[in-house]
């Protein structure tokens, strides 16, 4: 089995903590009990570009119980947990093609060798395996029932690629299921930008005025979560609609440019490019903290920074200081990359449950359905986002009430009025 990890040592450590993952995942567990008796995915080759976590893991030996052929590469150059690579190899005899903090040449290969494997099936975390295949794997297309996407970031790029009508595969946007983005975007992504925050700089967040640009769900549950531990919270956004929940929500909303020079600590969560850039910069305090939480690393203008700094050092694990030809001190946090896995350990596996249950059955209903849909970016069907709230409330112990046959009869009626 050909592979590429960082070290195989590592894989008795990898193993314990997926194990323990693997507990706070009982919905995804319940998938897999059920895969492992009816193997919906048998003989399916599937291509995954995902981070490589402990929570990607139980997905990925669940996707393997259902009887899928399944590849591995990550999605982010730092977001490789490098103990889990190695055990999901070792343990689980999972082909994994990732290693932390490899360069972009290496994470192209590792893309290219996930490729190679033909799939059947892609599944992404920001679409960097379809955007490969729509550029220069063509070829791969006749065998490709479809994909499943992740995140916010890759649904922005297919729906362009639908929108200009060169998209040439289904795609189920698990993103937009209510049991992914309520969830995992507010608070998996509230939580976990917090703690990478916390463990690179052990700053405290109380008191700290804590700028959230984009007000998106992982920009509501930053906002929330900063809010929550004593940070007087500022917002920016391009969005008057998005602009508006924030300052009904209680928070200040004001431009960058004002912004940047209150700001103690920056998060970025928009999707964009260049949000906080060279004016922004010479706006902000000396020592003040910048971080992204989006899914590529164009947030901050990372090249900008570096040609108005005079020299940089790393002052902790995950924390460049860059000092400007002025004098003035600034602080990135994990190169501009996703601060919640170059820093932490991503999201808790219990929100991430729902999210990789999400895809789990999305691959499924892509092996029923396949030569039904058109190359479009489809929702996750309503009756699986339901059944996951379903079994997610079960595994809670949470109970809820039905509606009578009075109730069902008077919401699907037009007659009964007041």
């Amino acid at each position: 089995m050909k592979f590429d990890v960082s070290n195989m040592r590592l894989a008795n450590k990898g193993k314990l903590r997926i194990e323990w993952a693997d507990k706070n995942m009982p919905v995804l567990k319940l998938i897999r009990e059920r895969f492992k008796k009816e193997r919906p995915l048998k003989g399916v080759r599937l291509g995954c570009c995902l981070h490589v976590t402990t929570e990607t893991a139980v997905l990925a030996v669940t996707l393997k119980s259902g009887g899928a052929d399944v590849r591995l590469c990550a999605s982010n150059p730092l977001s490789t947990q490098d103990d889990v690579a190695a055990s999901l190899v070792r343990d689980f005899k999972i082909p994994v093609f990732a290693i932390r903090g490899e360069n972009n040449k290496v994470y192209y290969e590792h893309i290219d060798t996930t490729l190679a494997h033909r799939p059947h099936m892609t599944m992404d975390d920001g679409a960097d395996l379809v955007s490969t295949i729509h550029k220069s794997r063509r070829d791969l297309v006749s065998n490709i029932m479809g994909s499943t996407e992740e995140t916010t970031t890759g649904i922005i790029r297919l729906r362009s690629l639908e929108k200009s009508n060169k998209l040439l595969f289904p795609v189920i946007a698990v993103n937009d299921a209510d049991t992914k983005h309520l969830f995992d975007n507010r608070y998996g992504t509230g939580q976990s930008t917090i703690d990478g925050i916390i463990r690179a700089t052990n700053m405290l967040i109380a008191g700290r005025i804590f700028v959230v640009s984009g007000y998106g769900w992982c920009g509501r549950g930053v906002a929330m979560r900063a809010k929550g531990m004593g940070a007087n919270v500022v917002v920016t956004e391009v969005d008057p609609v998005k602009a508006l929940e924030a300052v009904m929500d209680g928070f200040s909303v004001l431009p960058m440019k004002v912004a940047a020079k209150k700001g103690d600590i920056f998060v970025s969560l928009t999707g964009d490019t260049s949000v906080l850039r060279a004016e922004h910069f010479r706006l902000m305090k000396d020592g003040a903290v910048i971080a992204n939480a989006g899914h590529f690393n164009v947030e901050i203008d990372i090249p900008a920074l570096e040609r108005m700094s005079r020299c940089k050092r790393v002052i902790r694990s995950g924390l460049e200081e860059y000092t400007l030809k002025g004098g003035k001190r600034l602080n990135l946090l994990g190169e501009g990359r996703l601060v919640n896995l170059a820093c932490a350990e991503g999201h808790p596996a219990v929100v991430m449950d729902m999210s990789f249950a999400n895809q789990a059955l999305a691959a499924e209903y892509l092996v029923k359905n396949h030569g039904r849909l058109e190359n479009r970016v489809y929702r996750v069907p309503e009756n699986i986002d339901k059944n996951i709230a379903k079994l997610k409330l079960k595994s809670m112990g949470v109970s809820i009430d039905r509606l009578t046959s009075l109730q069902k009869k008077y919401l699907s009626s037009w007659e009964i009025g007041t």
